[in-house]
């Protein structure tokens, strides 16, 4: 397949380049500026700013074990350990070279993961363009422009399923222990291929997930639980709410908030979210009644069936919605190169649209 003259990894880092200096540009140049610091955890002021997600991470790095007073939920922001250590290993343990080095680790595993979604999109045979869906999804850029662990993670998943894909299965394993320990979304992806593995049989690859894609992660969750008094895993940070036992529950919850909220969320998450996994899931389970065994199906059947449980805390920003969206977007795009269906990869690019909310800086 002819490779195109501008590739989509190089196009989605520029893409990103120009948004974070803008961002900078705006705020004098002070990388802090994607930190986005509250005083409320900053200064330990009960009454200041919240600032965002990227600020935990932020604190880690710069203290690895005396953040906990500085985390709104210790255990759940400490068990995304492995961004802020890069960001410190990178950043010389400085305090005025780490809000930078958190920005390079993102840039590096957007490009990155960008480019190995090229690779794999190549190697089923389908014009690696269509990376650009992943690579300019809002809400990995958004996670650039913000220091947060999504970036690394689903690079390194990617990263995985590449591995997998050139029959790597060791180093397949261990990419996706990395992405669990930078958030655990990437679980989702090493259940998918569990799943997989269980129903071909093919135990060596099973057995070497479960030390190498699960052991990280069950070590760090009861080391957590040891240091902590509590697992990381969990719903969300400050103010979560519980996961959804009715499939959307979290998003009609909005309604019993405001009812028209609920029709501007269901306006725009409605095409973008919701028709999105009912299609999905309705194709994979007819798939699956055909005989379907790929991985990567298994992969998006299981992002997909996430989507349906998240609680009302997650429906309820689009940030969240779109930050916890790249696992089932990654999966949707593989897949349509998988079954090289047109259908799929072209209306994939339909939640470009969505960059529109990088606006609102």
């Amino acid at each position: 397949m002819k490779k195109p003259l501008v590739r989509p990894w190089l196009i989605s880092l520029l893409a990103a380049v120009i948004y974070v200096a803008i961002v900078l540009a705006l705020h004098g140049w002070d990388p802090l500026a994607l930190v986005k610091v509250g005083t409320r955890y900053s200064e330990l002021d009960p009454q200041g700013t919240e600032g965002y997600d990227g600020q935990f991470a932020y604190y880690i790095a710069l203290n690895p074990m005396g953040a906990v007073p500085h985390i709104d939920v210790p255990a759940y922001r400490y068990q995304r350990i492995l961004y802020p250590m890069l960001a410190r290993l990178l950043g010389l343990a400085n305090p005025a070279f780490i809000p930078w080095a958190m920005l390079a680790v993102n840039l590096a595993a957007l490009a990155a993961g960008t480019y190995l979604t090229e690779k794999l999109l190549e190697h089923f045979g389908v014009n690696p363009l269509y990376a650009l869906t992943y690579g300019l999804f809002p809400g990995l850029l958004l996670s650039v422009r913000l220091d947060l662990n999504e970036p690394l993670s689903y690079g390194l998943v990617q990263a995985g399923i590449y591995a997998y894909e050139r029959k790597r299965p060791i180093l397949g394993a261990g990419l996706m222990g990395l992405a669990c320990l930078a958030k655990e979304t990437a679980l989702l992806f090493v259940a998918g291929y569990l799943v997989a593995f269980v129903l071909s049989k093919d135990w060596a690859s099973l057995r070497w997930l479960i030390l190498l894609g699960g052991g990280p992660e069950a070590l760090l969750q009861f080391s957590l639980k040891r240091w902590l008094g509590d697992f990381g895993l969990g719903s969300g940070g400050a103010g979560a709410s519980p996961f959804s036992f009715v499939p959307f529950g979290g998003l009609m919850a909005v309604g019993w908030v405001k009812l028209k909220a609920l029709a501007l969320w269901l306006a725009i998450l409605g095409p973008t979210v919701v028709l999105p996994v009912l299609a999905i899931l309705a194709l994979l389970a007819y798939r699956f009644w055909r005989g379907e065994r790929h991985p990567i199906a298994f992969c998006l059947a299981v992002n997909a069936l996430a989507l349906l449980f998240l609680p009302f805390s997650t429906w309820r920003e689009f940030l969240a919605m779109w930050r916890v969206m790249i696992g089932f977007v990654a999966a949707t795009v593989l897949y349509g190169a998988v079954i090289k269906s047109r259908r799929i990869l072209n209306y994939s690019l339909f939640w470009l649209a969505l960059l529109v909310f990088l606006l609102k800086e």
